[in-house]
């Protein structure tokens, strides 16, 4: 019996979560989650249809991308989870998504902008739009540097990755994580939501405005801040 089982299981629930949320089609999209404990992290096999996948595919990793455990190839982005859980040592899962929305404001590259009191809920700030790729970093070890193209977005907008959990690569789709992959699969639901909702704004009202700043002070500290009052004690 294999000594990641419990870690892969989580793994597979996860990443079975998302064509329930209808997230991806096909095999478009993947989630790990880390085991910051033992230096791995478990990933999807690249191209198993989820209908097919089962938690014993789950392949397992270190921080560099060598395989520990698994049979099957991982997800053809994995390089870039090690990046990341490399480098962002508090985040404890990652989703990637082809969803609709969220990969359209990608595609148009574009940030998603801060519209209504669903999206302060979460965030007090647009889903920053990382730019595309340099041709030198596409045509380099591409996986890998995704992860940096993400990692220097963060880092020439100052924003903290705790507090962002998402971010849209340009022509690409959307990267989300969180301190638990649930939360990061959360997040992943979140962001296209919050993308669909701000396309058909736009479509409905093209110079609606952005959320004004006390509405989002407001719904944001309400859920997160000291004196916040949303949910149960």
């Amino acid at each position: 019996m294999s000594k990641y089982k419990d870690l892969k299981q989580e793994a597979y629930e996860a990443n079975m979560q998302l064509p329930e949320l209808g997230l991806v089609l096909f095999t478009f999209g993947n989630a790990s989650v880390v085991d910051r404990s033992r230096g791995v992290f478990a990933i999807k096999p690249s191209g198993v249809p989820y209908k097919k996948l089962k938690a014993e595919d789950i392949v397992i990793l270190d921080y560099d991308a060598n395989v520990i455990e698994g049979a099957m190839r991982p997800s053809s982005d994995t390089k870039t989870h090690a990046v990341l859980y490399k480098h962002w040592e508090k985040i404890g899962g990652i989703v990637h998504t082809h969803s609709t929305y969220g990969t359209a404001w990608a595609q148009a590259q574009k940030d998603i902008p801060i519209m209504g009191t669903t999206h302060a809920d979460h965030l007090t700030v647009d889903i920053p739009c990382a730019p595309p790729m340099s041709d030198e970093m596409i045509k380099g070890n591409y996986e890998h540097e995704t992860g940096f193209q993400i990692l220097n977005e963060f880092k020439n907008r100052n924003l903290s990755y705790e507090e962002v959990e998402m971010v849209l690569l340009g022509n690409h789709a959307p990267f989300t994580w969180g301190k638990t992959v649930n939360k990061a699969v959360y997040n992943s639901a979140v962001l296209e939501e919050c993308a669909k909702m701000a396309y058909l704004s736009l479509a409905i009202n093209p110079d609606a405005p952005r959320l004004k700043d006390t509405l989002i002070k407001k719904h944001f500290e309400r859920k997160h801040g000291p004196d916040s009052y949303y949910g149960q004690e």
